[in-house]
């Protein structure tokens, strides 16, 4: 007669099972819970609100269609953890989780964590070329940092709510904002000028598109305390110099650069008030994206004449530097300005990569001069990056105004774009060395090997587990080792280990205390 719940005793050891069927008359299994699982082909996008060991009724709507197609499509498998609370034979629905990461965001899984690696030490270096000291800040910021009155699209794309404490905080959706309050918080304990540059993950609830994510990380490079446009022109270097560390040329892509001064010198012919600068910039960035007549009417509703905005469009249109002297001027600071910035562009050597477009604003209102947005030649993507001076920004926030300038660069375009060219770096997992170990009895020499090559500076990767040889060179090929380490009983004894060259396939053996 077979014991008591054979079935369930095939998964021990042999020494365990007569230990659990003496115990058996002591703990009886008809005694533990019924654990519910279930494995699913879609599940919701998000945990229920509501405890799991309530029910819900749930009404299908058009948006809640489209999830459930999204996560059918992703073909997930989810079991749910056991529901709270149930008792022995419980079967109550429990909420099971999506495995996706939230739309719009993304995992970074070891290839394509190397890639992020790769690219934020592009970054790194070309800022240490240009002497730049690295900063950062919170993720989650107070909320009044971000929000201002122009009619900014960013301030309506916040992740915003109430803490605990009753504090209106936001994740961050730039990093400019965050580095204004730092420079006031640091006041006149730090010397001008300042060249900073930060990597920091940034959020904006925004429609999804390829090169737009709601979360991205940024490199911003910001220079404060520079008056004058040689900081534009330095900064927009840098971001030449990592193009061509990326392999990217002037034929690839480009820098469309103009000034707001064009457009406040437009608004004073008119007459209209400063005040209303900042929303009719945000408004004028926008005229890529929707049509020219919906432009116009935003304008006039905010109290700009038609004639204002004829003429706003006349300089909106212009592409070269002597069609807008011959418009403004060339006493006016705009034309002035720009006219340096391609002087120093030539004799830096990159005024092949730039050329003026007045129809560049940026849509953060707290630009006041220079600005400029980096972009691919054949037009498939969004702006690579974008950038300009902001001298007032400080004030906003009850600081001094300090002149500054600085750019915004996102990780999520310029993959595209090295994607789309060619220009991808294979990035394989690469280790020094593995130590294996020939017998369980030899783990502890073998961590002991592995601890010295450590120390020397090797990678290595120390195999835990009874394997076979041939599963150890089949793991080395995959992780691309360069040696094979072996540790055996007899090579152990004499103060030895095999060593195997996996490129050449060399062998000998060498003592410890020699190997590098």
């Amino acid at each position: 007669m077979p014991p008591p719940n054979a079935s369930l005793l095939q998964v021990f050891p042999p020494r365990l099972n007569l230990l659990i069927i003496r115990s058996l008359p002591i703990f009886s299994l008809a005694r533990v819970p019924k654990i519910p699982f279930r494995c699913c082909s879609s599940s919701s996008s998000s945990i229920s609100p509501n405890p799991p060991h309530q029910s819900s009724t749930s009404t299908s709507t058009p948006a809640t269609q489209d999830k459930k197609k999204e996560v059918e499509r992703s073909g997930a498998l989810s079991a749910s953890p056991p529901a709270a609370g149930a008792g022995p034979g419980g079967n109550q629905t429990t909420a099971i989780i999506d495995v996706n990461p939230p739309r719009g965001t993304r995992d970074f899984p070891p290839d394509d964590m190397r890639l992020r690696t790769w690219l934020f030490h592009n970054f790194r270096e070309v800022a240490r070329l240009f002497a730049f000291e690295e900063v950062d800040f919170p993720v989650l910021e107070s909320e009044a940092l971000f929000i201002r009155k122009a009619g900014e699209e960013i301030t309506e794309q916040l992740y915003s709510f109430e803490d605990k404490g009753g504090r209106r905080v936001a994740l961050r959706p730039e990093l400019t904002p965050s580095l204004a309050r730092l420079v006031i918080q640091k006041g006149k304990s730090v010397s001008l000028p300042l060249k900073w540059f930060a990597i920091g993950q940034c959020w904006r609830y925004e429609r999804t598109t390829r090169g737009r994510r709601r979360e991205h990380y940024q490199w911003n490079m910001d220079i404060i305390g520079v008056p004058g446009v040689a900081a534009e022109a330095e900064l927009i270097f840098s971001i030449v110099t990592l193009f061509k560390r990326l392999g990217l040329t002037a034929s690839d892509v480009g820098f469309k650069v103009s000034s707001r001064k064009v457009l406040q010198a437009v608004l004073q012919c008119y007459s209209i008030p400063e005040n209303l600068f900042g929303e009719v910039c945000v408004i004028i960035d926008k005229m890529e994206k929707i049509p020219l007549s919906e432009i116009e009417e935003k304008l006039t509703s905010i109290g700009i004449s038609l004639e204002a905005i004829k003429g706003l469009v006349q300089v909106l249109s212009l592409k070269s530097l002597p069609q807008l002297e011959e418009l403004l001027g060339a006493a006016g600071d705009a034309v002035a300005d720009l006219k340096q910035l391609f002087i120093l562009a030539e004799q830096y050597g990159y005024s092949q990569w730039i050329h003026f477009d007045a129809s560049v604003v940026r849509g953060l209102a707290y630009y006041t001069g220079i600005v400029f947005e980096g972009f691919d030649r054949q037009g498939n993507l969004r702006a690579i990056c974008g950038g300009g001076r902001y001298d007032k920004l400080l004030s906003t926030f009850g600081g001094d105004d300090i002149p500054a300038c600085g750019f915004g660069f996102g990780d999520a375009v310029i993959i595209e774009l090295l994607k789309d060219k060619g220009l991808l770096p294979m990035l394989t997992h690469m280790v020094d060395d593995i130590v294996f170990p020939l017998d369980l009895e030899l783990q502890g020499p073998a961590a002991m090997v592995a601890s010295t090559l450590r120390q020397k500076g090797r990678s290595v990767d120390l195999v835990l587990e009874n394997k076979r040889l041939k599963w150890v060179f089949k793991h080395a090929e995959r992780i691309n080792a360069s040696r094979l380490i072996l540790v055996g009983d007899s090579e152990w004894q004499r103060g030895m280990v095999r060593v195997k060259n996996l490129s050449t396939r060399e062998e000998h053996d060498l003592k410890v205390d020699e190997l590098e």
